[in-house]
């Protein structure tokens, strides 16, 4: 049936786009990224901004406050302390800053009410933006101060501000007492703890008066301004100084106050500023959308207010992201041909870019500008007040468009190459993903305070008890306080230290607080964080190089002794050179990762007195966790072991020489070895080691598990290799005893033996047998032949038909079909034994060279996964290697393109931060839609992908894919299933709020891998002393392998243990319950030397189900009343829960010492 036109819908599956919805999805595209990009922002912004249509109440209090101040009675002049005592009286403090007032001061401090006032701030521009961590919105109200109260003189000295400090006081003293007809709280906020910016802090009591405005969730903010006074502004220069401390004679040459000179300046900017923005919002139709855009991109990162950890500098610092945009619209002041830099001055990019525009091309300017080295002066109306001369003094000049204030005055240098690391880590996000992959949620929604994930090195500083080594006066009366002086020097100390070392240091601690009117001086946090981006390129450099030994007696030699102290000497390398050195010892690859943190350690501990023990690192404490216990490592070096991954690599080397020295006494000849275990390619959980054969009477049983490292042997291709599955194993095994027979003749101290099966159940389709191969020093190495005839083979069993379609195919049964099944499954072994492992293999060994911080990102990950006991039984080795490798490639561009890889500059430095983003993106990785892992190695255009293995259960949860495995379930096809992966999802958030406790010190590293058991239905205890791996558990009890005889040194007289290469009890043990119960429990463990084991019934077991035979499960009938139960129930059993207990403990008798059920 036809429907007229007239009827049907207006929608596109009708009637095609128009000319205008068609330039508007264009639009989207071009000025937005896309157009879901632009809904994005579009649905952001509301979310991110107060309401103002509800403001009613916060308007009433405003013009009440405004009545209240424009009423408030003068007070003459008085002595500053009088006044001072005067107001104490009633409960208020004077915010008087350095240098204090004294009995000799000779000028008066008065009140009159206020010249102007005026709503300022991002408030009455309506560009206010919600703060993290409930942050109330500032509502500015700016009070000018009459120009009667101040002198020409005011602006030496502190005047000014101890006259500004005055007035606050008498402010807050009133509106304390109008408490009633305010329905207000005041209280003192110091922006930066810098007494020189205190303000007043107005809070509605919430009392549903008219004048409560407490559902904004907003605050008054009361800063009294200068307008134009007598206080000359040419003396404010950046290079003048306006300080006279007592240290200064008056022959000396006076050094400038520019972070004084700054905070002056500020007080004369509110209404400037406050035009300024409005000027900009009026003339850009799209500012206000990019400033919050930026602002909200800034707060994520900690470029704001905040309770939690916030980048030091940027407090107060609205208007430098207003300024950048600034800077983005109108360009900037040309440079003086004297400084020449004629030629770096910045384009207008003009006034009709979109918000994703120009906040892009913002992050375009933090991104690639030089702060260090290059002033940035906005285009002004009249020009600027200074020369750029006048700012030589600060460390970085970004001068607004009023011309009024350098913005970045007191902005710490290293804060900013922080700001400039994560604007390019950003764009890097936007230009390499693809829409596939929108960034939205990264740029603007992710959380990334989080210290852990952010930095490669997190030291937790005490400075409670810090004190500088050359404390200066004057730094302190410049910067307005002993502990932003202290900040100051802590930070420059640091970066200077580090050098190159370092991409971006920060100080991170929460912003200022309220305080009581009754405490003049701000509260300051007596610990803080120090988060250290590393450049791995030079981070961990053994040796630090000075001046030459010819400038002995230079400047430049006696500053850097003085700054280094005793770790400052004279060395001589091999080139001949002779200069001033700083070395640091380390003892390995683990400690040598702890160099910027022992930089760190030594530069607080010189110049500002911290000790060791109040700078706390957690590095120590993650090395701990994939490092044997002491006594075993001693136990070990005294037998003269092998330790290292090099060593293992070494032996590796020269079984391969041995082997392929032999051709000519075999009857193929080697083509290749390859290595495929995670011993070879860096990323075993613990440091490989070999005891020698002779010396391993010397290793307690639970410490004497021997790891098989395996390889894999490839002979010259040959016609007389059968044409028969089940000869090619006859002839392996042949071969392998040939060449077992050969090494033991041909190299001294050798074992070899031939071994069979891994499992319960035996094919004789499938590659089974092995070489075990031990060498005189302790390695142990399984070998596996691969013959490539044998995936032809299976797959004429799987396939026997490959010509005919599908449909067309007989059906098999009975031997067949068994016969087909076994083939799969061995086609399935075959493919990844000896085709993906190889690629795999050769892909991480690669990653482990390029990023240094890459192979201990996976050793703790693979420690993680096991201490919460799903490695191995659950999760692959070679499926955790793929999951850290995602996070080192994530922002590289897809393989397919022909960008450039992915550089190092996003990836992790260090293996604790590369551990905490893999927690972070399992905790909130949707597993439904699977992984695509950019590997990237030297076979991979030759790499034909391989079909996935048909046999795999449809319950894997985890679909990892990578060039090789398109499909991506090689390494996840025996799991997690989804019972497992949201378990994995569940410890991951578990783990991750651990780490963000660890900042407040209400965590600790061993606490994240230590494993709940609360939800095992029951567990399995075992006897630790029967594990050969004991010693490598997580809580190791010492006692275990302590010696029992009367002394240390005795021989034991028990039966020395055959060395069984790979031979672990409590994993056998494991892999025998799973095969046996797999219908009936899923089974958890620890596979580094876990002494229990979880166990969790099948859900579809829970229930009673009628009686079969073969049901696959221990079952026992209902007990229920006959008489009562109806006919239906009375076939009816249930799991016999304490059969299973009672066969679990036979099965394991000797190695399980309890099984525990779960208590009801």
């Amino acid at each position: 049936m036809e429907v007229d036109s007239e009827q049907r819908p207006a929608n596109h599956i009708s009637k095609p786009p128009t000319g205008e919805e068609l330039r508007k999805i264009k639009d989207a595209t071009d000025l937005y990224r896309s157009t879901s990009f632009k809904l994005q922002i579009d649905a952001l912004l509301p979310n991110v901004r107060p309401k103002y249509d509800h403001a009613q109440a916060l308007e009433a209090f405003l013009m009440a406050l405004h009545k209240f101040l424009m009423d408030l009675p003068a007070v003459s002049p008085q002595h500053p302390l009088q006044a001072s005592r005067t107001l104490s009286k009633k409960g208020v403090d004077v915010p008087y800053v350095r240098p204090l007032p004294t009995e000799e001061t000779n000028w008066k401090v008065s009140f009159e009410k206020p010249s102007e006032i005026l709503l300022a701030g991002s408030w009455a521009t309506k560009t206010a933006v919600k703060g993290k961590d409930s942050t109330k919105y500032e509502v500015d109200v700016a009070v000018e101060m009459p120009s009667t109260l101040f002198q020409e003189k005011d602006y030496l000295n502190a005047r000014a501000f101890q006259k500004r400090a005055y007035y606050i006081a008498v402010m807050a003293a009133a509106i304390k007492q109008a408490k009633s007809s305010l329905h207000c709280e005041v209280h003192y906020e110091s922006t930066s703890s810098d007494p020189r910016r205190t303000a007043l802090i107005l809070r509605p009591l919430a009392d549903g008066s008219s004048l409560d405005f407490s559902k904004m969730n907003a605050q008054v903010r009361i800063i009294p301004y200068i307008g134009h006074t007598a206080i000359p502004l040419q003396r404010l220069s950046p290079a003048k100084s306006n300080l006279r401390t007592a240290a200064q004679n008056d022959n000396a040459q006076e050094d400038p106050t520019p972070i004084y000179n700054t905070a002056f300046m500020t007080m004369t900017t509110p209404k400037a500023h406050l035009l300024s923005v409005h000027a900009l919002k009026q003339s850009v139709p799209a500012f206000a959308d990019a400033l919050a855009l930026l602002r909200v991109w800034a707060n994520q990162r900690g470029y704001g207010l905040g309770s939690r950890m916030c980048v030091r500098g940027f407090e107060g610092k609205g208007m430098w992201w207003a300024s950048v945009l600034d800077l983005v619209v109108h360009g900037e002041e040309p440079p003086p041909v004297s400084l020449g830099k004629a030629g770096t001055k910045r384009k207008p990019l003009g006034k009709g870019l979109s918000s994703y525009q120009l906040f892009k091309a913002a992050l375009d300017f933090l991104a690639r500008h030089n702060f260090d080295g290059e002033a940035v002066f906005v285009k002004a109306k009249d020009g600027h007040r200074f020369p750029p001369g006048a700012y030589s003094s600060h460390e970085a000049v970004f001068v607004d468009s009023t011309s009024s204030v350098n913005l970045l005055a007191d902005i710490p240098l290293s804060s900013l190459d922080l700001l400039r690391h994560d604007a390019q880590a950003t764009l890097e996000a936007l230009d390499h993903s693809t829409i596939s992959e929108d960034p939205f949620q990264t740029v603007f929604l992710k959380e990334c305070r989080d210290i852990f994930g952010r930095f490669d090195v997190v030291a937790r500083v005490d400075v409670s008890s810090a004190e500088m080594r050359k404390a200066s006066a004057h730094l302190v009366a410049d910067y307005g306080s002993v502990y932003n002086a202290l900040m100051a020097t802590l930070i420059s100390t640091l970066r200077r230290g580090l050098g190159n070392r370092a991409k971006a240091i920060a100080i991170l601690h929460p912003t200022s607080e309220v305080r009581p009117t009754s405490n003049a001086n701000p509260m300051n946090p007596s610990v803080v964080h120090v988060g250290i981006v590393l450049d791995s390129e030079h981070a961990f450099r053994l040796v630090d190089h000075g001046p030459p030994a010819e400038e002995t007696e230079s400047e430049r030699t006696k500053q850097f002794r003085e700054f280094w102290g005793e770790k400052a000497e004279l060395r001589r390398f091999k080139d001949g050179s002779i200069v001033e050195s700083v070395v640091w010892d380390v003892k390995n690859s683990d400690e040598r990762a702890h160099i910027p943190s022992m930089i760190v350690r030594h530069l607080l501990r010189r110049h500002l007195g911290i000790d060791g023990d109040a700078v706390q690192t957690w590095q120590t404490q993650f090395d701990s966790v994939v490092r044997l216990p002491e006594s075993i490592t001693s136990v070990y070096q005294s037998s003269g072991a092998a330790i290292g991954f090099k060593s293992a690599l070494s032996a590796f080397d020269a079984l391969v020489k041995h082997i392929k020295a032999l051709d000519d006494q075999f009857p193929l000849a080697v083509l290749n070895v390859s290595p495929v275990s995670p011993v070879l390619r860096y990323t075993d959980v613990f440091v490989p080691l070999a005891v020698p054969v002779a010396a391993r009477s010397m290793v307690p049983k639970p410490a004497s598990y021997l790891p098989a490292i395996d390889i894999i042997i490839e002979f010259e291709k040959s016609a007389r290799w059968p044409d028969d599955l089940r000869a090619i194993q006859k002839i392996k095994l042949a071969f392998f005893e040939r060449l077992a027979t050969i090494l033991m003749g041909a190299v001294k101290g050798l074992q070899a033996t031939v071994v069979l099966g891994e499992r319960p159940e035996r094919t004789e389709i499938q590659d089974e047998a092995a070489l075990d191969i031990i060498t005189a020093d302790g390695w142990s190495f399984r070998a596996r032949i691969w013959h490539d005839r044998e995936a032809t083979l299976l797959d004429r069993i799987i396939n026997d038909q490959p010509h005919l379609p599908k449909a067309l195919r007989r059906n098999t049964s009975g031997e067949d079909a068994r016969e087909r099944q076994l083939a799969l499954q061995a086609r399935e072994v075959y493919t990844r034994r000896f085709i993906h492992s190889p690629r795999h293999h050769r892909a991480i060994a690669a990653l482990c060279h390029k990023f240094s911080a890459f192979a201990g990102t996976v050793r703790l990950t693979k420690r993680w996964f096991a201490s919460h006991w799903l490695l191995r039984g659950h999760v692959s080795e070679e499926a955790v290697e793929l999951l850290c490798a995602y996070i080192f490639l994530r922002m590289g561009a897809p393989p397919s393109s022909e960008a450039t890889p992915v550089s190092s500059s996003s990836a992790p430095g260090s293996k604790e931060r590369g551990f905490a983003q893999v927690v972070e993106f399992l905790k909130d990785w949707d597993w439904t839609t699977g992984l695509v892992v950019p590997l990237d190695n030297a076979d991979q255009g030759n790499a034909v992908p391989t079909a996935p293995p048909t046999s795999t259960s449809r319950d894997v949860a985890w679909s990892i894919a990578t060039p090789f495995d398109p499909q991506g379930y090689m390494w996840t096809s025996s799991g997690p299933n989804a019972v497992v992966a949201r378990r994995v999802t569940a410890l991951a958030k578990a783990t991750w709020e651990c780490l963000k406790g660890m900042e407040t010190g209400a965590s600790s590293v061993k606490r994240i891998f230590h494993h709940p058991v609360d939800h095992y239905d029951f567990v399995i205890e075992l006897n630790p002393a029967l594990s050969t791996r004991y010693h490598q558990n997580i809580d190791a009890n010492p006692s275990v392998w302590a010696s029992k005889t009367k002394y240390a040194n005795a021989v034991s007289k028990d039966t020395p243990m055959p060395v069984m290469p790979g031979f672990d009890p409590v994993a056998l043990l494991y892999d025998d319950l799973a095969y046996v119960y797999a219908d009936t429990v899923l089974l958890f463990y620890d596979p580094l030397g876990g002494d229990r084991i979880g166990a969790v019934w099948q859900p579809n077991l829970r229930d009673a189900r009628p009686f079969r035979v073969l049901g696959g499960f221990s079952s026992t009938p209902v007990r229920k009343d006959a008489s009562k139960a109806k006919d239906k129930e009375k076939g009816l059993v249930t799991l016999n829960r304490d059969a299973v207990y009672a066969e679990v403990q036979r099965i394991g008798s000797g190695l399980v010492a309890m099984v525990v059920p779960k208590s009801a």
